[in-house]
């Protein structure tokens, strides 16, 4: 054992001196914040905004999972990734491997998968041999890509641009392979964002170190997501990202921005809706705040925090990434050497961001769930979608079939030693770390 009894009771005295600092009524401060979010401007500009109301619910776990499900058929999308890997030779690689799962299982539909490799190497003599078109195996049911990211387009980021590239386009490619042959009457959930977050702040972002912007598959990545979109607004069917790990800071930043006269004491936005959504804050606060109907007659319900789920209004984030790239005013658009638009089917205000937030007490975490404004404008839609997340939630605790879709994908730690074994001219640039836990068993 590292640390006795002694190391520990002085680790106590420590904690103590940080816990009682945090003796705090956070109430009256996280609803006062709510409150804001009616309509949250910072230089005139709307930063966030409520769809149709500012409220707050709660439902019995119990009486939501003995209700209907409102779409049967569910499918969800992951994908598995070898994470970035480095070699002595300076090559910088990753694959990703996507699958659909769906409830009630269907095992034609799991033995589709699409797998992409992206690679970079900063030297210009290195020749890796992109495929320029789809290798298909599994008698079909499978596809393969390589692509690459030139010498000259990174100075930096390297692990990051190889994960995002094979993570993101594995994905759209696989979703827009699957969509006509899913059940029409079904409900998608996509792993993490509906859209992909990290690729495009880099592609409208002026940097000389991390030029992707002109890269023929990072373009190629966006017009997927807009396709994706393009499809599910034109067939009017529900689709959500589940978001497992929200790290967002822009409602923070932007009241913390504003100057508003009340203490901040929160970084994330997650950890002020984790404040505001537990159950205590929501029988406290008072005026705006709405209880869901579900809770039972007075509103009462069990103590347990298995027994309920809590949840905000759906907001909306508008002019933000794709209303700008479809609109023309990006950086990325007005860079675009061969000045070709991304193709789009609907208004630019169609793609803007919507979400709402969950609070699980069970697991005291908080989800994030996102859609595009085009589906979440639609009350009808709307209170679906809602329903389903809270459904699926009361019934498994988690959802079951992004579950199923995690364990589809994965790349296990036994696979990706073998992978490492396919590249028989260089050996994996380990680090010390690698050898103190690499014998490790993986959890």
């Amino acid at each position: 054992m590292t640390l006795e009894p002694v190391h520990m009771h002085k680790i106590s005295e420590l904690a103590k001196k940080i816990d009682c600092s945090f003796e705090i009524e956070e109430v009256k401060t996280a609803a006062d914040i709510y409150s804001l979010l009616e309509e949250l401007k910072l230089d005139g500009k709307v930063i966030l905004k409520a769809i149709d109301r500012l409220y707050r619910g709660v439902v019995r776990t119990e009486l939501m999972a003995q209700g209907e499900d409102p779409y049967p058929v569910t499918y969800a999308c992951d994908s598995g990734s070898t994470n970035p890997k480095t070699y002595d030779s300076g090559l910088f690689v990753d694959f990703c491997h996507c699958g659909l799962a769906g409830t009630p299982t269907d095992i034609d539909i799991q033995r589709f998968r699409t797998i992409v490799c992206a690679a970079f190497s900063s030297s210009q003599r290195a020749t890796i041999q992109a495929t320029p078109d789809w290798e298909t195996f599994d008698e079909g049911f499978g596809r393969a890509k390589l692509v690459t990211i030139a010498p000259d387009e990174l100075k930096r980021k390297a692990p990051d641009m190889v994960h995002s590239f094979a993570m993101y386009l594995a994905e759209s490619e696989h979703i827009l392979f699957m969509k006509e042959r899913i059940e029409p009457e079904s409900f998608l959930i996509m792993d993490g964002p509906i859209y992909p977050k990290q690729l495009m702040y880099w592609m409208v972002l002026d940097d000389e170190e991390v030029r992707v912007r002109q890269n023929t598959n990072a373009r190629k990545i966006l017009q997927n997501y807009i396709d994706i979109m393009d499809y599910f607004l034109e067939n009017r069917r529900p689709m959500i990202g589940f978001v497992k790990n929200p790290i967002d800071k822009q409602i923070m930043d932007s009241i913390r921005k504003k100057g508003e006269a009340f203490d901040l004491p929160w970084m994330l936005d997650s950890q002020f809706f984790k404040n505001l959504l537990s159950l205590e804050k929501v029988e406290s606060a008072s005026g705006h705040e709405e209880r869901n109907s579900k809770n039972g007659k007075n509103g009462k319900h069990n103590d347990s925090r298995n027994a309920y789920i809590t949840y905000t209004n759906w907001f909306l984030q508008p002019k933000r990434f794709y209303e700008k790239l479809l609109n023309g005013t990006s950086p990325l658009a007005a860079a675009d050497s061969l000045q070709q638009e991304l193709r789009h089917t609907f208004p630019p205000e169609d793609y803007a961001l919507c979400f709402f937030m969950l609070y699980a007490p069970s697991k005291d975490v908080v989800f994030k769930v996102e859609a595009p404004y085009g589906l979440v404008k639609d009350d009808f839609l709307r209170m679906q979608i809602t329903k389903k997340v809270l459904f699926d939630l009361s019934l498994h605790g988690f959802p079951l079939t992004l579950t199923k879709a995690d364990h589809l994908a994965k790349i296990r730690k036994v696979e990706r030693q073998e992978i490492d074994k396919f590249f028989k001219n260089m050996n994996p640039d380990t680090t010390y770390n690698d050898t103190r836990w690499g014998k490790m068993n993986e959890i």
